[in-house]
């Protein structure tokens, strides 16, 4: 299983969110390249990097630092936040994304989202399957979709989709464990690889996604906590 560590960037700063809420989030760092580059240095492939400020406003807004940490560490990074046209996902390859991270135009555009896949391929694109209450929310979570997240995913997967990033919303930030019983559903009536992200709170919970058949897994503020060290995460790798 590929563990991924996470980085949001809000203002400038490496922050982490409660559930999604912008005004219950906790600064780590005001230096997010120096962050990206201690997970480089630790042995770490990949990085998830999100842009919450773009997400907020609906267009991408930190692709320099996305630049920055792609030309200075040599992590594949996937970044995700605020990606909703040609332009914006043109130029999140140009700075240096590995991957994008689409949700918000899987919701209300699917027929943009297909070209997307179908020009990039289903190895550079990312689905986002956020969810609250088994409901996909989008926007940068502030919007319920009224899709269920099954049907959303089944619906992708038939279509080609190979790769999603799955997040119950009511988990993140909450360091309670991840929604495992959610992730077995889905497994187990679809063969694709799923991420898990969300809760994550230890090194068991890393085991146990595994065992549940997940592909990969988020991890952000256990890492920041201290709860999960950079040094077993590269082990467990």
């Amino acid at each position: 299983m590929n563990i991924i560590p996470a980085l949001d960037i809000l203002g400038g700063n490496c922050v982490r969110l409660c559930q999604g809420d912008y005004d219950a989030g906790k600064i780590y760092s005001s230096r997010p390249v120096e962050v990206a580059q201690s997970f480089g240095d630790s042995g770490l492939k990949c990085l998830h990097l999100v842009d919450l400020d773009g997400a907020r406003a609906g267009s991408p807004v930190n692709l320099k630092m996305l630049e920055q940490i792609a030309s200075q560490t040599s992590l594949q990074v996937d970044y995700g936040g605020g990606i909703k046209s040609d332009r914006d996902i043109a130029a999140a390859f140009n700075a240096g994304a590995a991957q994008v991270n689409i949700g918000s135009v899987a919701v209300q555009q699917p027929g943009q989202f297909m070209e997307w896949l179908e020009c990039y391929g289903p190895d550079k694109i990312i689905l986002s399957a956020d969810c609250r209450n088994r409901m996909v929310a989008s926007s940068g979570w502030q919007q319920e979709s009224g899709l269920e997240i099954l049907q959303f995913i089944r619906d992708y997967a038939r279509q080609g989709v190979q790769q999603i990033v799955c997040t119950d919303i009511s988990k993140d930030g909450m360091l309670e464990g991840p929604s495992v019983a959610l992730y077995r559903e889905i497994l187990s009536a679809l063969p694709l690889h799923l991420i898990a992200s969300g809760g994550i709170r230890s090194g068991e919970d890393l085991r146990i996604l595994k065992e549940a058949g997940c592909s990969g897994a988020i991890v952000g503020k256990a890492i920041y906590e201290g709860n999960i060290t950079l040094k077993e995460i590269a082990a467990l790798c």
